[in-house]
């Protein structure tokens, strides 16, 4: 396979720039050549998406080139037909952003690049700085929060210079646009994905649901209430312990609450929510099943997730992987999370994949949990049913894929 480096030295800088400088864009992706720029290769959420966009991109008659380190994706990009640049650019150190830049620019021409796609604000400086001559478009994606940190923040300020800047949800965008003051219509929302395939229901064996029951200590049929993610204060897990008392003087008793993640993270509100559990009575309604990591067969063996958080977390991941298993979500009206599930008013109920509750209201979380497990069979399999539909249609890697190269096209037909 040609490897994209070795074009550069092939061909006489100077003279590529000039017809670079000249030449026609593409108007569709067929034929066009995308560079998307990563931190790494290695197997995380930006190398992930990018690498599945790569892939897309080939379908669809382009060239799909990766830069970023070394990592364990490089070889499914080349396998697929991508090819992978080495380029170091996870830095803020401005000699070495300059340099960055200076090789983009022989890249650009060499290459023929049409698109650059920035993941990182080092990566998004030094590709403002390589296209400020060159007939080259510009998407960046922006981070989930903002950074902190004066000189983070001043590089990142390249982020919001881009033709085209994408968020992950519109509760990142409009932060986006507070922080950097810029016009919320310049940023497209583009979800992360979620392995679709990694959580689906069809796809977990019996016995791997069985070991989680086994690790969280259910013998009887009792139905499971997951609340997984790290036991933090943040996370709102008293808030729920209150709610469970509230159903439990109500006689509702037949279900676990089983607390699934990092118990050492805060040592003292653990403690602290173990004696308030004990308080209440509930010791035979709660486990706390911090080493199990198998998170889709723990989605996969609960009746209902909850995530009663009382800030809004960056991107409401465990909402999408617990409807994307096919399990009902009840969630705080917090932050990006309404985003992540189809409930009023946003949607009509007869629509709706799971419920938003008032975050740090227990008595609201309980008359919300009350009504997801009083539920008949049809209704909470229906209503499972399009859990599974809506994290599919909207955070798939297809979907994310489409939506990114939606972005691309775009930008492809419009005139500069």
């Amino acid at each position: 396979m040609r490897r994209a480096t070795q074009a550069i030295a092939e061909r006489p800088p100077i003279l590529a720039q000039q017809s670079a400088g000249h030449r026609p864009l593409p108007r569709t992706l067929a034929n066009a050549t995308i560079l998307q720029i990563v931190p790494s290769l290695r197997d995380e959420p930006a190398a992930r998406i990018a690498v599945e966009t790569a892939c897309g991109l080939l379908q669809s008659g382009a060239r799909a080139l990766v830069a970023g380190d070394g990592g364990v994706l490089a070889g499914r990009l080349q396998t697929a037909g991508g090819e992978w640049i080495p380029f170091v650019n996870e830095t803020m150190n401005p000699l070495k952003l300059r340099s960055n830049a200076a090789r983009l620019e022989r890249l650009i021409s060499a290459e023929r690049i049409d698109v650059i796609h920035a993941y990182g604000a080092g990566a998004a400086w030094s590709a403002l700085s390589a296209t400020a001559n060159l007939p080259v478009w510009l998407v960046t994606s922006m981070p989930d929060a903002p950074p902190a940190g004066r000189l983070r923040s001043f590089f990142a300020g390249a982020l919001t210079r881009g033709d085209r800047m994408l968020a992950s949800s519109a509760y990142a965008a409009a932060r986006s646009a507070r922080h950097f003051e810029i016009p919320p219509d310049h940023i497209s929302v583009v979800p992360h994905s979620v392995d679709t395939r990694l959580f689906d229901p069809a796809a977990i064996d019996m016995r791997r649901i069985a070991a989680f029951r086994t690790a969280a200590r259910i013998i009887r049929n009792e139905r499971i209430v997951l609340v997984p993610g790290r036991i933090v204060p943040a996370h709102g897990h008293d808030v729920l312990v209150e709610a469970a008392a509230i159903l439990a003087d109500r006689g509702l008793r037949n279900c676990v609450y089983v607390f699934a993640g990092d118990d050492e993270a805060d040592r003292s509100y653990t403690r602290a929510l173990l004696a308030r559990i004990e308080k209440r009575g509930l010791d035979p309604l709660f486990r706390i099943v911090s080493l199990f990591r198998d998170v889709p067969a723990a989605l996969a063996a609960s009746h209902l997730v909850v995530l009663p958080a009382l800030e809004s977390p960056r991107t409401g991941r465990a909402a999408i992987e617990a409807q994307a298993m096919a399990r009902p979500v009840i969630t705080s009206d917090i932050g990006v999370l309404p985003e992540t599930v189809l409930a009023p008013p946003r949607m009509p109920d007869e629509l709706r994949s799971g419920w938003l509750a008032r975050p740090g209201h227990p008595v609201e979380l309980a008359g919300t949990i009350g009504v997801a497990l009083g539920l008949n069979d049809t209704a909470y399999q229906a209503l499972a049913a399009r859990a599974r539909q809506f994290a599919q249609f909207m955070f798939s890697p297809e979907s994310v894929v489409a939506a990114t190269r939606a972005v691309y096209t775009a930008l492809l037909a419009r005139d500069r």
